[in-house]
């Protein structure tokens, strides 16, 4: 008897996971495929796709389980997945991490929000919404992500065995990095136990999510010389949001000495400045704030800050476009400042 709960034609029960470089996404649907193969006596496979290797770029995860008695040869990526996980919530803004969902499928989300706001930004019609704060799990026990977003998906997929897991996680950090065993299988536990649900009405005759595979906006004729990648966290479109791992520095100005140390450490130049007078009327340049679009959350500014004026900040939806400063570059003309 299969302890599968559900199959497609061909007989694969499918996960995606939609991710961005940098959040271990790909490891995650490794260590996935390889409890349900090894503990479990499914077949299975895992493959990612991804485009250039560089933190906060979008990666997918491919997981396909079935019967012993099935074999698996099918390796194309999956379109109809029955389980996605969302690694992180910046995805929204360009990826379609929804596409081809099925009427009665699970999304696994690594977020703080209420189930209703995150439901609305992926209009998620019917199935099951589960939450679980991934990231500050990671931060708490000194992990990844990806070992608390593995402990949710095991809950949701509740054939597997969270035993065979755990044995995967002590052989996969035992022994290049045996000091962060524990601390994994912590985060495991507690993504496992901290996962939490809301479950959608699914209409009679409801069909899932049409699948819509993304066209290029650039070809070998119309590519400009250089070459632009256009995915999200690149300053070609402003948008450094896919490379913060979920944190950003807060500014204070009240707290602000205009010392200028969080400028000498920033690598890209985030810090907004404004010529000013002192109390004695000296001329004097001012911190005025932050241009968020470029900043990738490094946080050097928060460690050089002798005194508190920038703070780590868990990003929330929405701050940063809020309290950005814009920068006032000068117009580049022949190619000369």
């Amino acid at each position: 008897m299969s302890i599968l709960p559900k199959k497609n034609e061909l007989g694969f029960y499918e996960i995606r996971l939609e991710s961005i470089g940098g959040l271990g996404a790909n490891l995650a649907g490794k260590m996935l495929a390889e409890a349900g193969v090894l503990g479990l006596g499914l077949n299975g496979s895992n493959f990612s796709t991804y485009g250039s290797e560089k933190k906060g770029t979008p990666v997918k995860s491919f997981v396909r389980f079935c019967d012993p008695d099935v074999e698996i040869r099918d390796h194309s990526p999956i379109e109809q997945p029955h389980v996605i996980g969302v690694f992180h919530e910046a995805l929204y803004k360009t990826v379609n991490v929804v596409s081809g969902l099925r009427p009665d499928g699970i999304v696994l989300v690594n977020s703080t929000r209420d189930f209703d706001d995150v439901r609305k930004d992926l209009k998620l019609e019917s199935g099951t919404l589960a939450l679980v704060d991934a990231l500050g799990i990671a931060v708490e026990e000194k992990t990844r992500v990806n070992t608390a977003m593995l402990g949710a998906l095991f809950r949701i997929c509740d054939f597997l065995d969270p035993d065979a897991m755990r044995k995967v996680i002590r052989k996969t950090f035992e022994k290049r990095y045996p000091h962060l065993v524990e601390a994994n299988l912590r985060t495991f536990d507690r993504g496992y136990n901290e996962v939490r649900f809301k479950s959608y009405e699914v209409p009679e005759g409801a069909v899932g999510k049409d699948f819509t595979r993304p066209k290029p906006l650039l070809g070998y004729i119309t590519q400009p010389i250089g070459g632009v990648l256009t995915a999200q966290a690149n300053s070609i479109l402003k948008d450094m949001s896919g490379s913060r791992q979920g944190f950003l520095p807060s500014f204070d100005r009240e707290k602000c000495i205009h010392c200028a140390a969080c400028d000498n450490v920033c690598p890209d130049f985030c810090f907004v400045w404004e010529e000013g007078e002192d109390k004695r009327g000296r001329k004097q340049m001012f911190l005025k704030g932050i241009d968020y679009q470029y900043c990738k959350g490094c946080l050097k500014c928060v460690e050089a800050c002798p005194t508190d004026a920038l703070q780590e900040l868990r990003e929330t939806i929405g701050y940063a476009d809020e309290h950005r400063v814009k920068q006032n570059f000068p117009l580049v003309t022949g190619g000369i400042l």
